[in-house]
C-alpha cells in the first residue's frame, strides 16, 4: 500500500504494474508574482489527469484522458505578466465536467501535453469522437424509433422498405 501511495501513476486500481507515465506535473499558483503557495497540484499521465488538493484534508480526482472533449487556454493580462494561464477542460465526467486547471507555469505545454495525450488514449482504445457522445446530445441523438431498441444507433427507422415486417396494410 505504501508503494501505492509514494508513486500512484504506475500502479493500477489493483495495485498491479501499469504502463502509465508521467508526462507533466504542475502546480497551481498565487496570481501575484506566480508564487506556488496553494496546496493543488495536477499530474497529467498518459492515461489521466490526476489533481490532488488540500494540506489538512487532501482530496484527489481523476478525470480519464478519454473523456475529455474540449480543452481551451485562457490567459488574462495579469495572468501574462507572471508567466502563467489557466485551462479549460469539458469533459464527460460525472463528478468534474467542466475543471479549471487555473493560474500554472506552463499553461501552453501543459494543454499541448494533454491534447497530444487525449488523442494518443483515443487511438489507443479505438475511440471515434461518435463514441463517447453522451445518450441525448450531439447529432446522433436518439430518435423515438431508437428508444426500443436493442442496439440504438443514427440511423432514421421511420424509413420502411417493406422487407423488414409483414405486409403492409
Amino acid at each position: 500500500m505504501a508503494d501505492y501511495a509514494a508513486n500512484p501513476a504506475k500502479t493500477g486500481a489493483r495495485g498491479k504494474a501499469d504502463d502509465v507515465e508521467i508526462i507533466q506535473q504542475e502546480r497551481k499558483r498565487w496570481l501575484l508574482f506566480g508564487l506556488p503557495f496553494t496546496f493543488t497540484k495536477y499530474t497529467l499521465t498518459n492515461r489521466k489527469l490526476l489533481i490532488n488538493e488540500g494540506l489538512l484534508t487532501s482530496k484527489e480526482n481523476e478525470i480519464l484522458l478519454y473523456r475529455v472533449l474540449d480543452i481551451t487556454l485562457q490567459r488574462t493580462l495579469l495572468q501574462k505578466i507572471f508567466s502563467l494561464g489557466t485551462v479549460i477542460i469539458e469533459s464527460q465526467d460525472r463528478f468534474q465536467p467542466h475543471l479549471v486547471v487555473k493560474n500554472i507555469k506552463n499553461a501552453q505545454m501543459f494543454k499541448d501535453n494533454l491534447s497530444d495525450a487525449v488523442e494518443d488514449e483515443k487511438m489507443r482504445l479505438h475511440m471515434r469522437r461518435g463514441e463517447i457522445i453522451g445518450d441525448d446530445h450531439g447529432p446522433y441523438a436518439p430518435d423515438a424509433y431508437d428508444r426500443n431498441d436493442a442496439f440504438p444507433d443514427a440511423v432514421d427507422d421511420s424509413f420502411r422498405d417493406g422487407f423488414d415486417e409483414g405486409p403492409s396494410q
